[in-house]
């Protein structure tokens, strides 16, 4: 087993059957994975590149049944500082191209934390906001969000 420390984990998702996806710190800012396979937990692996491209590659959710990844990355086609962005699991297990999840989502600000509510129906995110006091020091002002979870789907049959 793993230890949350050894990694700098800030964010795990555990999908219905078992596997982790974490974010690692450590690591320049990744994401990795780890499965149950022959009733052993695999040491975890390090996602390809369509999902560890970018800055602030973090906070993950992976979809219960494994169809579908979501996380936030700073990346040059993006709609500003972080996004939340999707991959889906391909026929051959792959992970397949990172996309945008969009202007009903993203801004110009930072956007992270993307994951369902526990029925499925809406996908809840976080939008932060760095601020500034009269004094000149900064302080993260940060807002949730949500929209139908529906969008997921209409990202699937559009990639």
């Amino acid at each position: 087993m793993f230890e949350r420390e050894d990694w700098g984990i800030m964010v795990m998702s555990v999908s219905s059957k078992g596997t982790f996806v974490f974010d690692d710190y450590k690591s320049n800012d990744v994401i990795r994975m780890s499965r149950i396979i022959n009733g052993e937990r695999e040491e975890p692996k390090l996602l390809g590149k369509h999902i560890n491209t970018g800055k602030w590659t973090c906070h993950p959710f992976i979809a219960p049944d494994e169809s579908y990844l979501i996380w936030g990355s700073e990346r040059e086609d993006g709609y500003g500082k972080s996004d939340n962005y999707i991959s889906f699991r391909q026929q051959d297990d792959s992970w397949g191209p990172a996309i945008n999840m969009g202007d009903k989502i993203n801004s110009e600000l930072e956007e992270n934390g993307a994951h369902l509510t526990r029925d499925g129906k809406y996908l809840l995110f976080s939008r932060h906001e760095e601020k500034v006091r009269e004094d000149g020091t900064t302080y993260w002002e940060s807002k949730q969000y949500w929209v139908d979870a529906r969008i997921i789907e209409t990202l699937r049959i559009h990639q």
